[in-house]
């Protein structure tokens, strides 16, 4: 009898102990606000560019650290589910990017975080983290890379192709998005919105042609364009001091202004390894506002390069470590990770505690495991359903299937 107590005392004692460690997070008087120096940007035909400090308050923090945890824990449930063959085909994730894996959950989350959401955004194929902060679910963007129904292209779009509101992909020729982009800030000026256009592509399409003759067209007309290089130093696997004359990206634009987000830091080696602050989220926010608001003044297009890193190799089927060493590549981790950067700043500043934070980690983690839950259960669409959505808004037509025999009925 005696035990049989001990063991309902021990059993009650623990369950009382958890509700009170959530109380004394709840109860901890926590900072409203902080404010933080950040890096300055290097400029091109700007007198001045972003500011060197920058408030932080404690529900932006918090809304930033969930986003970017649950952007890397979203792509590693993406790598697992690829690894298992149920996600097929092409699959570039953006993980420890920060686009996008890159460290890039800084970049999409403090892209973000320096537009509105009527703004617009393009980029290139690896775009599962900006289809996470442009509004679309977890579960939408798991079932779509499965191919399921829920998916949000209906299962049809896979890794390179996901949409959603004022989000035009997920583009899966490299280059190709930048002249779109283009093109929907002319649609923005043309219709007389305050709207901007977030262009987005990599170190590894800088050199081609069609960017420089989007650049012209933008200048020439005065487009509100934020031409965005994410440069990972790497394009799909050649470091840019062999793949470019010149790896200043930002002056690329020749006649337009522009901005790099980045510091240097030198580590083991022959050359400078990168201490990138395009993987800091507050310098990434600052400079998109800085140069949003640039566009907005009618002023015309600004080029802006972010420098970041990926940890992981260009896509799934690369291995990442044959043009760097493991050394390099630990390296960033252990000094620039953009989530360590950020729980850091708000733990030392009393935004939030270690505690609070495991807490979001624990609910992100849960998340994920339910939409991969819905990625594997969910049907796939039938095979009536292959012509579907090819218009918005059209009345049904017929579409040849891979012989004049076979017919698929079309439904916008």
């Amino acid at each position: 009898m005696r035990k049989m107590l001990a063991a309902v005392s021990r059993v009650l004692s623990g369950a009382s102990q958890k509700p009170a460690s959530r109380v004394l997070v709840a109860s901890r008087n926590f900072a409203n606000d902080a404010t933080f120096e950040i890096k300055k940007c290097d400029l091109h035909r700007l007198e001045e560019g972003p500011p060197v400090t920058t408030v932080l308050t404690r529900e932006d923090g918090l809304k930033y650290y969930r986003m970017m945890q649950t952007v890397r824990r979203m792509e590693l449930k993406a790598d697992q589910l690829y690894k298992q063959k149920i996600i097929r085909g092409f699959c570039h994730l953006c993980d420890g990017q920060f686009l996008l894996p890159l460290t890039q959950e800084a970049c999409c989350v403090g892209l973000e975080a320096g537009i509105n959401p009527t703004d617009h955004l393009i980029t290139a194929y690896r775009a599962h983290g900006f289809t996470f902060t442009r509004g679309l679910s977890v579960r939408e963007i798991l079932a779509e890379l499965t191919g399921r129904k829920g998916g949000c292209a209906k299962g049809k779009g896979g890794s390179m192709h996901m949409y959603a509101k004022n989000f035009y992909g997920g583009n899966g020729i490299v280059g190709a998005q930048v002249p779109l982009g283009a093109g929907i800030a002319l649609a923005c000026k043309y219709n007389g919105k305050d709207e901007v256009c977030l262009t987005l592509y990599g170190d590894g399409a800088a050199n081609q042609g069609q960017i420089f003759e989007a650049y012209n067209m933008a200048a020439l007309w005065k487009l509100p364009c934020i031409f965005i290089c994410e440069n990972n130093r790497y394009g799909m696997g050649t470091s840019v001091e062999r793949a470019a004359a010149s790896t200043d990206y930002y002056k690329r634009g020749d006649f337009i202004p522009g901005l790099r987000v980045r510091t240097p830091v030198v580590g083991p080696g022959p050359r400078p390894r990168p201490r990138v602050d395009g993987m800091d989220i507050l310098c990434v926010r600052e400079a998109t506002r800085f140069a949003a608001a640039y566009c907005r003044s009618g002023k015309g297009p600004i080029l802006m390069e972010l420098q970041t890193y990926r940890y992981h190799g260009h896509s799934m089927s690369d291995p990442g470590v044959s043009y760097r060493t493991r050394e390099e590549i630990q390296e960033v981790r252990s000094k620039s990770d953009p989530i360590m950067l950020l729980k850091d700043r708000m733990v030392n500043s009393n935004l939030a505690s270690v505690e609070e934070l495991k807490e979001i980690d624990v609910e992100v983690r849960k998340e994920i495991e339910d939409a991969a839950q819905f990625a594997t259960a969910d049907p796939e669409p039938p095979l009536e359903e292959l012509g579907y959505h090819i218009y918005s808004s059209d009345p049904p037509f017929e579409v040849r299937g891979a012989n004049q025999w076979i017919k698929f009925k079309s439904v916008s």
